[in-house]
């Protein structure tokens, strides 16, 4: 593995569901992600449901600043999806911490394959 990028001390990354802004998601995925503009509210939140969630999120406020899914088997595969940086957020390294978290959260599970595509 390689280094991992520091992420600021302002934010913190979790995969704890119950901290995750579904409406928020939507309105990002659904107007401002090329990959799923126009995905129903049904059709994400069945994805969050079905899926290994990361959100990384401001330690004042509590608000969601990034979102990052994960479709698994917990076995052998894993396809990392929907990463999204609010736009008020970006070029802070959150992404790159984001998807880093998710590495590491998924190294202990020797999957052979983690696939990113969009």
């Amino acid at each position: 593995m390689s280094d991992t990028t520091a992420l600021p001390a302002a934010y913190e990354i979790s995969c704890d569901p119950g901290r995750l802004d579904p409406a928020r998601i939507h309105r990002w995925l659904s107007t401002d992600a090329y990959w799923a503009l126009g995905r129903s509210r049904e059709q994400q939140d069945r994805a969050i449901e079905g899926s290994l969630n990361f959100g990384a999120y401001d330690r004042t406020s509590g608000e969601l600043v990034a979102y990052a899914r994960v479709v698994t088997d917990r076995a052998t595969f894993a396809w990392l999806c929907d990463v999204y940086v609010d736009r008020a957020a970006r070029g802070k390294g959150i992404g790159t911490a984001l998807v880093e978290a998710v590495r590491d959260h998924l190294g202990p599970l020797g999957l052979r394959r983690v696939l990113l595509a969009t």
